[in-house]
């Protein structure tokens, strides 16, 4: 169980002096004041190692319920739990086809972590290093598709994607200077077009 911890204050600076920063994940509301009072502060904080905590029990219960060894490897960077999985069992039971269980597992712990503490809280899940691998695949076959659109300048239209994937086309399609990228339709088949453009 993770303990949601509330207090108010006149200031963000008094509320800051009651928690040590670098151990909770935090939020700061402000609230107006009404007509003879002035404006206070909440604060809304947790643990970062009962959020820790919480994902190891999670997976716990995810290995007895597939009926698998699961070990668990958790850090903490840039306001994201990296959470690697590790099973002496079957790896590929864990990805499953085209990565679609570990990406499940992802979105469950993500809003099981948004339900039980009103953050929303980054999580990325991953096995055997799988979506590592996957995005820098995908970064050289953008890289690819680019240079050929600048040499023949014909548009190309992407398979359907999820989002975190268009975002990549996104970026690298950004570096290249007579390039533009857009996505089109809804999901699940929502995709994005390259496009060449002279200056």
């Amino acid at each position: 169980m993770i303990e949601v911890i509330n207090y108010e204050g006149k200031t963000e600076e008094e509320l800051l002096s009651k928690i040590n920063e670098e151990e909770y994940i935090y939020k700061i509301e402000e609230i107006p004041g009404k007509l003879f009072k002035g404006k206070k502060y909440t604060l809304k904080a947790i643990k970062r190692e009962d959020v820790k905590n919480y994902i190891k029990d999670f997976i716990k219960n995810l290995a007895s319920a597939m009926n698998i060894t699961i070990n668990v490897e958790i850090r903490f960077k840039d306001d994201c739990y990296y959470v690697s999985l590790i099973s002496p069992d079957n790896t590929s039971i864990l990805i499953g086809k085209e990565g679609r269980t570990i990406n499940s597992i992802q979105l469950l712990l993500h809003q099981a972590l948004n339900i039980n503490t009103g953050f929303n809280i980054r999580i990325n899940v991953d096995s055997s290093n799988y979506k590592v691998n996957k995005e820098k695949n995908l970064e050289r076959e953008i890289r690819k598709i680019c240079k050929e659109v600048i040499s023949s300048k014909i548009d190309v239209k992407l398979d359907p994607m999820n989002s975190y994937d268009r975002r990549i086309v996104h970026n690298i399609v950004g570096e290249f200077k007579n390039l533009e990228s857009e996505s089109f339709s809804e999901e699940p088949t929502r995709y994005v077009k390259i496009t060449y453009k002279e200056d």
